[in-house]
């Protein structure tokens, strides 16, 4: 049932500018998970990552890798 949600969250991202930009500025995978979980979406930031390079709809998932800050 996770896939199917997260294919769904990724659909309704296409469709939803204030939501697509709200994913954009997530920082992490879970973040994400957590946006939409709270639209009634249930799926993991691993399972979201296990789509990383891979288009659902309109929508391709791409993981970030973001660089830590050294000191």
């Amino acid at each position: 049932m996770a896939l199917k949600d997260l294919k769904a969250f990724l659909k309704t991202i296409d469709s939803d500018p204030s939501l697509k930009e709200k994913v954009l500025n997530s920082a992490t995978a879970d973040d994400i998970a957590q946006i939409a979980l709270g639209l009634g979406y249930e799926f993991s930031g691993d399972e979201l990552l296990r789509l990383s390079g891979k288009k659902v709809g309109r929508v391709t998932v791409r993981k970030n890798d973001i660089p830590g800050e050294y000191n």
